[in-house]
């Protein structure tokens, strides 16, 4: 059966990352959509100091209004996890999956700071973090770096608020990279295995999973 993907990159990445994994489920008759948040990649011109987690979750949330889509598989990568949670919370009955690939899954009151475990410098960005550290395939590292820009660093310290409606969507996949070492991740799939409204995927490659195994991840989403 036919779904409606929206997927969601990760910090200094862009819908570019998307390409080949977006590729493979058009293909298998799937619709998707693969934005840029604001203020990165294609969209870095937009780049200012207000650009902030909720600017993020507008971006996605108008895109579905906007496309008038429902019964959405709606994936979040890295920081990405971020944003779908407060997109879910917006418009749970637009969201028929959320889907967390190698991402942060905040509760209320949480930033991306607070979940990093690491401190956030003073400015306007956050440098990337190289590929090579992400682990990502050999073949892919200097283009990766060429493409990454970097990330509005008051997406890091805004607090996200959820009413909690974002619990109402029916399905829940956590799909770890077990390739790339992050506490932060290893403690969001155990929470997710300890839960059994949650499915837990695993992976054997770096961080950016849809350029290492585009095909396995295609068919994890279309299975889901």
């Amino acid at each position: 059966m036919a779904k409606t993907f929206v997927l969601v990159h990760g910090a200094w990445h862009g819908g570019w990352c998307w390409r080949r994994v977006n590729d493979r489920l058009v293909a298998k008759g799937h619709r998707v959509y693969a934005p840029t948040l604001t203020g990165v990649a294609d969209r870095s011109h937009l780049l200012s100091a207000s650009v902030n987690l909720s600017t993020h979750i507008v971006d996605i949330a108008n895109l579905i209004r906007w496309e008038e889509i429902n019964d959405v598989v709606l994936c979040g990568h890295s920081y990405g996890g971020m944003v779908v949670t407060g997109v879910a919370d917006q418009m749970p009955k637009r969201i028929a999956a959320l889907v967390y690939l190698d991402a942060f899954v905040p509760e209320s009151g949480q930033s991306w700071a607070d979940l990093r475990l690491r401190d956030t410098p003073a400015g306007l960005t956050l440098p990337p973090t190289s590929a090579e550290v992400f682990r990502v395939n050999e073949r892919d590292r200097q283009w990766v770096d060429r493409q990454c820009t970097p990330h509005p660093v008051a997406c890091a310290t805004e607090k996200l608020q959820l009413t909690g409606d974002h619990h109402a969507v029916p399905r829940k996949l956590y799909i770890r990279a077990t390739d790339f070492p992050s506490v932060a991740f290893d403690r969001a799939c155990e929470r997710a295995k300890s839960d059994p409204r949650w499915i837990v995927k695993e992976l054997s490659c770096g961080h950016d999973a849809m350029l290492d195994m585009p095909d396995a991840l295609a068919e994890i989403f279309d299975a889901t």
